[in-house]
């Protein structure tokens, strides 16, 4: 077995997304914390201070170590790695560029394609990596600006927005459409909305950015659809991925694109050429490191003469704002559109535990049918989001009823409670809530 990677291991996820952001929002987090200290009855000697070069410090650290453990998995499992650019040839030879500037061919009997995304390039907007950035150059700009604008209120707009503001940015950000979150429940939406205003971050929603310009005070220029201008010292461009397939040599091996430019798959992560599969973000499915890892098992099996089928139910969707946002299932309004619903909602604020951490803000809530009382969806805002989902998720992928998940016996204080809450919320049965009969 081997496997070709031209950058560091661990790909987008590992070196320029989920862990470098997270780690950096962690410290964000822990500086808004100390900031707040008071409240937990701590009194600091003296004012908490960010210093952005120790915070991208421990970041590489963090990154650093995480890629060594890949290297050591492989030495361990026996991998070979080739540090360069693969190129299909044939279905079964892949032509490598390597980083020593030799060439080498391989044989293999199956090849799997995983070369992910990048930021797409908008001609609008041309990145320069200084002042006209995307969520890539965040990792490495030597120093917080005075000001951010955000082209984009998706995931990764808001998860910046949020970590920027709370290392006193200041911080705007535009949306063609008219919420953040516009692919989340609308609940999630409105609460990320009203914590970001606690932050003082502007959201600009219904409305475009038509060009940048510099202006005379130094600073970036956006004007938007409705002729106002915004300035700021640095812009992010957050409105989408773009697919790594040029020069892979797909149409030597006979491998279909989708209109999109996401390589075409089926269920069991096969190509058009019968023993080259693609996973994760260039196979365009759902772009997540997650599932990526779940369509590589399925590509690895049925490369081993399996027949599986990638199965994406119960899949979570997480945000990491704060509050954290997370997700399984249908939307309200998704789920409204086959399905007579009932709604089961908790407020985060109702929890002891949730006072215990001083964090208050969120709510749960749960989407079922009124006929059959299957479980539709879960949608949590609020501490620890991102870990409670799971319980719903599972219910999500065993077809649970609303009425089932809520039997399970929840531990206490925890977070989790939010969910049974909501649930017993939906059958008029939350004793912690008025008016449930």
């Amino acid at each position: 077995m081997a496997v070709v990677e031209e950058d560091a291991l661990g790909g987008v996820c590992l070196n320029r997304g989920c862990i470098p952001s997270k780690t950096l929002i962690a410290g964000a987090n822990l500086y808004q914390k100390m900031k707040s200290a008071a409240s937990f009855g701590i009194t600091l000697e003296c004012t908490p201070t960010i210093d952005w070069p120790a915070m991208l410090a421990r970041k590489d650290k963090v990154v650093g170590g995480m890629v060594a453990g890949i290297k050591g998995l492989f030495k361990n499992y026996g991998v070979d790695h080739f540090s360069g650019f693969g190129s299909l040839k044939s279905s079964k030879v892949i032509h490598l560029d390597l980083d020593d500037e030799s060439e080498e061919d391989i044989e293999a009997a199956n090849v799997i394609i995983a070369t992910g995304s990048r930021p797409a390039i908008i001609p609008a907007f041309p990145l320069d990596g200084l002042n006209v950035l995307s969520s890539d150059h965040l990792l490495t700009m030597e120093k917080l600006p005075s000001s951010m604008l955000i082209i984009g209120a998706g995931v990764i707009g808001c998860e910046w927005a949020f970590m920027l503001a709370q290392l006193d940015v200041k911080v705007e950000i535009v949306e063609m459409l008219s919420r953040s979150l516009p692919m989340e429940d609308a609940m999630a939406s409105n609460i990320i909305t009203r914590e970001l205003k606690k932050l003082k971050v502007k959201l600009h929603t219904d409305s475009k950015v038509e060009k940048l310009a510099n202006t005379a005070s130094g600073l970036i220029g956006a004007v938007l659809s409705d002729s106002k201008t915004l300035e700021a010292e640095k812009i992010l461009v957050s409105i989408g991925r773009a697919f790594n397939t040029a020069d892979l040599g797909l149409d030597n091996a006979g491998v279909t694109l989708n209109e999109n430019g996401s390589i075409k798959v089926n269920a069991g992560m096969q190509t058009s050429a019968k023993n080259v599969y693609a996973i994760g973000d260039v196979a365009g499915g759902i772009l997540l490191a997650y599932t990526a890892v779940a369509e590589g098992a399925v590509a690895v099996d049925n490369c081993l003469g399996a027949k599986a089928k990638i199965d994406y139910t119960g899949v979570p969707s997480v945000i990491f704002t704060r509050p954290e946002v997370a997700s399984v299932g249908l939307t309200e309004e998704k789920a409204a559109e086959k399905h007579d619903i009932a709604i089961g909602s908790f407020p985060i604020r109702a929890l002891g535990k949730a006072h215990a951490e001083g964090e208050i803000s969120g709510e749960v809530k749960v989407i079922g049918d009124k006929k059959t009382d299957k479980l539709l969806g879960v949608h949590i805002v609020g501490p620890h989001a991102t870990e409670v989902i799971h319980t719903a998720a599972l219910a999500i992928k065993t077809g649970l009823t609303v009425e089932k998940l809520g039997s399970l016996t929840f531990a206490h204080p925890v977070i989790s409670e939010s969910v049974m809450e909501a649930c017993h919320n939906l059958h008029k049965m939350s004793v912690h809530l008025p008016g449930q009969r």
